[in-house]
């Protein structure tokens, strides 16, 4: 009896011994890069690589003030990215250089994407399957209740009322891209042609834009420094604006006024108006670029990041607070501001580079 319990005692621990040099399951990794100026955003990709983490993935969130120098190293071949966020001219660009995988048939979730959300072209460029939308965004202005008053206010208003609060009004420099949408959408306002901007840059430009330059002549001499500096980006001028520094902000979250009271980061009778009469709206999107290494890892984490329980954590408000882009009624998603048509890429570079040789 003591030969047979020793035998089976050895049996036992050889097994243990065999099963533990077996080498465990590799955790495929998947480079991640995208914008990393949003606390927010960031605790959220940290939420999500812990949540990929039980799926054998390894989600690197690779932190970038601009992807346009991630579209540079891609198109120059230097990038090791498996998984970018981007939209408008950035994947414009992509898609022209040949640097995008096609991936749209491989994603299941698309098929509960919200069928009123126009995601089919990115700032006038057809998506064609080489992008696959991950949220929403609505440009628009946080004030506080006492300043800006209304739903929305017109360029001629925000001029009048920088000339009565001198110092108080400001945006972020271009080509930071809420400062150059913050161009668009006075021009929507100034404009009584906005459908000319949902068609590429042509001779017309100048006479179109003129009005622009005209008004922030104007404008410039009231702002925050005289117009001689700008905010770097839309979050140190949010910052601006919760210490009283500055009487607005600026913002692409329809969720945002809402989601920064909540958590105490903003006045709580901060607004949201419109820049006109309408929000300049887009999608951004998720895609893999050619090179990656891990593209079937990368396809996971997009499966990941469109199923029910991501979009629902992101849309919450105590966190990101990104509405969804899948149909979920009961999610956190706020009454969406009135849209207004993203205007096309190629008037991205030109009113920065407009802008640039006029004020810097």
């Amino acid at each position: 009896m003591r030969a047979f319990r020793a035998s089976v005692l050895l049996a036992f621990i050889l097994l243990f011994v065999v099963t533990a040099c077996q080498p465990l399951s590799p955790r495929q990794p998947v480079l991640f890069y995208a914008w990393g100026g949003n606390p927010a955003v960031n605790d959220y990709l940290r939420w999500a690589a812990d949540e990929l983490h039980q799926q054998d993935i390894e989600l690197r969130h690779v932190k970038v003030a601009d992807i346009a120098d991630v579209v540079k190293q891609l198109t120059e071949g230097q990038s090791n990215a498996d998984l970018i966020w981007i939209n408008g001219e950035n994947f414009q660009a992509l898609k022209a250089a040949g640097k995008l995988h096609k991936i749209s048939g491989d994603i299941s979730q698309l098929a509960n994407i919200n069928d009123k959300l126009n995601w089919q072209t990115d700032f006038g460029e057809a998506v064609e399957g080489l992008e696959v939308p991950w949220g929403l965004a609505q440009f628009h202005l946080l004030s506080c209740s006492q300043c800006l008053q209304g739903n929305s206010v017109s360029a001629a208003q925000l001029l009048a009322y920088a000339a009565e609060h001198p110092g108080t009004i400001s945006y972020p420099k271009p080509p930071e891209f809420h400062g150059t949408t913050f161009l668009k959408a006075l021009l929507l306002s100034l404009s009584g042609t906005p459908e000319l901007f949902q068609q590429p840059v042509a001779t017309s430009a100048d006479q179109l834009t003129a009005p622009l330059w005209q008004y922030l002549e104007q404008l410039h001499t009231h702002l925050w420094q005289q117009g001689a500096k700008f905010p770097g980006s839309a979050a140190e001028q949010l910052n601006w604006f919760a210490n009283g520094v500055l009487d607005m902000a600026v913002s692409f979250n329809p969720n945002e006024a809402a989601t920064l009271v909540k958590q105490g980061r903003i006045p709580a009778g901060t607004v949201r108006l419109t820049l006109g009469t309408a929000a300049i709206t887009n999608h951004h999107y998720l895609a893999i670029p050619t090179s990656a290494a891990n593209k079937q890892a990368a396809l996971r984490v997009i499966e990941f990041m469109l199923s029910e329980k991501a979009q629902r954590r992101k849309a919450q408000l105590d966190g990101w607070g990104d509405p969804p882009v899948i149909t979920m009624p009961d999610a956190n998603a706020p009454s969406l501001l009135p849209v207004a048509d993203e205007f096309d890429a190629s008037w991205q570079p030109y009113l920065e580079r407009e802008w640039s040789e006029r004020f810097q």
